[in-house]
């Protein structure tokens, strides 16, 4: 069956359709305007969260998988406090950014915002409301940002089994999860390393950075985190993390992508350090474990091997379901695709707009 993938940029969002065996890119919707974030539904309505600036955040739906579009309610924040434990919060109470976003069997939606507030919608984006048991939480005052000045929420993950259960990461404030719908949360950061941390807190689980964390859809209690200070792997639904192999050339980096169907399988992308925001060595590569993380292969067939200095965000890697392509964009305007589980890649584009996020539909 013939594939398709959706590609967010700094520039609209571009659809890449297979057709008699070739991809092929349309013009962008939204020509112009930055995507940030893109999710669909089982029942194949979608959604696109726009950072406009000045003009704040807008959300989009299409109930046709793509083909019309009409503006829904965004994110937004209640009035911040005059009064009690938060008034004097440093932590601005507006969205700057939709980071996460993503549709449950129950047909409920979750977005996780820059700043780190939580957001739910019932009714497919008419109305959102603020996890406040989780924006509320006395830890909040010590989460602190990565790359922004405050803390945001990047990775959502619902387990397939149970849509009460939900696990956000958030950078810098660690992995938390919920068993009951948002009622209550627990930070399950254990395991992690802060390496950037004084030594006395670098096991502190409230200000772990994970920079994006994956789940085995097959086998949901195996997720797999790129961390800011290397890679963790956890076997019992993220209560727990281990760190695994490191991998050459660096096991910095921002994306990862579990294999849907093995849970000893899942994909990264390199980054030289966080000082050095770009391929080591201008060398692009992919770096792949098929054993749980006790070992890494380098994948590179296709790919730019000099003169290549890319950043591959944290949700431009992405598998199809069943694993066999892979999709990369890069901050620099590259698009490849793998049709072969990453074995060898073809590139589809080097002129776009900085990639943000893709989806396979």
């Amino acid at each position: 069956m013939a594939q398709m993938l959706w590609v967010g940029t700094r520039k609209g969002l571009f659809s890449v359709r297979q057709d008699a065996g070739h991809w092929r890119i349309a013009k962008p919707l939204f020509p112009g305007e930055p995507v940030s974030q893109f999710a669909m539904s089982a029942d194949g309505d979608a959604y696109a969260a726009l950072r406009l600036g000045h003009f704040g955040v807008k959300l989009w739906r299409s109930l046709a998988g793509g083909s019309e579009w009409k503006e829904v309610a965004a994110p937004a924040f209640p009035p911040k406090p005059g009064s009690g434990p938060w008034q004097d919060d440093p932590t601005p109470w507006s969205v700057d950014l939709v980071w996460g976003l993503e549709s449950a069997p129950d047909g409920r939606l979750w977005a996780g915002c820059l700043p780190a507030g939580l957001f739910t919608s019932r009714d497919g984006g008419g109305s959102w409301q603020l996890v406040e048991s989780l924006w509320n939480r006395p830890e909040r005052r010590e989460w602190f940002g990565g790359g922004y000045d405050h803390a945001g929420i990047h990775s959502i993950l619902i387990d397939p089994r149970d849509a009460s259960h939900v696990t956000v990461a958030i950078s810098c404030g660690g992995v938390w999860q919920t068993r009951d719908g948002g009622t209550n949360w627990t930070n399950t950061s254990a395991g992690m390393v802060a390496d950037f941390m004084p030594p006395e807190r670098r096991e502190d689980p409230n200000i772990q950075d994970p920079h994006r964390i994956d789940q085995c859809l097959a086998d949901p209690d195996v997720l797999w985190c790129q961390h800011h200070g290397g890679i963790f792997r956890s076997v019992d639904g993220g209560m727990r993390w281990q760190a695994v192999a490191q991998p050459r050339p660096s096991a910095f980096g921002f994306a990862v992508a579990a294999h849907p169907q093995d849970p000893q399988r899942a994909w990264f992308v390199p980054a030289h350090s966080d000082a050095q925001r770009m391929a080591p060595d201008g060398r692009m590569v992919v770096t792949e474990t098929r054993d749980g993380g006790k070992k890494f292969s380098v994948l590179g067939e296709g790919l730019p091997q000099h003169d290549a200095w890319h950043l591959v965000y944290r949700h431009a890697l992405v598998a199809s379901a069943d694993g066999g392509t892979l999709a990369m964009g890069s901050t620099t305007g590259g698009l490849w695709l793998s049709e072969d589980a990453g074995s060898s890649w073809s590139c589809l584009s080097r002129d776009l707009p900085p990639v943000a996020v893709l989806r396979f539909a």
